[in-house]
């Protein structure tokens, strides 16, 4: 650990130093103003930590089951340190919920166990849409500060 005495960063902020670091995000387009702000949130925190906009890239997908199919080309060019998943469940009356629910963050998963590549899950899984407005913005920050840290910790390993 460096001393703070002597000017030097500590710990702390060299997990969440984002500088070097080239991000990649898929957004579900489905409930896009949730999506919307979720992704506009973790890149204003990306910026925050240092990335790079020109090493932010987004791309868009139907819906949240499309998510890990985008992910996994992504991960598969080798141009990313980590990567995000943005969308937006929001439970109905069918059953269907809980399949897109548990098929997308599986997904999610395995991409990142298969290519050894650090993903923020930011796909809200709420009740109601008043749930996922009210974690639309705390979410998508918390995705950038995921992915910035687990790159510098795969980095690291």
């Amino acid at each position: 650990m460096f001393g703070a005495d002597k000017g030097e960063i500590d710990s702390t902020d060299r997990r969440l130093n984002g500088k070097k670091l080239r991000i990649g995000i898929v957004q579900a387009r489905f409930n896009a103003s949730v999506t919307d702000s979720l992704t506009t949130a973790c890149k204003a925190e990306l910026l925050a930590l240092g990335v790079a906009e020109k090493d932010i890239t987004v791309h868009t997908v139907p819906g949240a089951l499309e998510v890990p199919v985008a992910l996994q080309a992504l991960a598969e060019r080798g141009e990313f340190d980590a990567l995000v998943a943005i969308g937006c469940i929001i439970r109905g009356e069918t059953y269907h919920f809980e399949l897109v629910a548990n098929e997308a963050g599986a997904g999610v998963t395995r991409v990142a166990l298969d290519h050894q590549i650090p993903i923020a899950n930011a796909i809200l899984t709420t009740e109601n849409m008043e749930q996922a407005i009210a974690r639309q913005v705390e979410k998508g920050r918390d995705a950038a500060q995921v992915a910035v840290e687990m790159a510098n910790l795969l980095e690291s390993l």
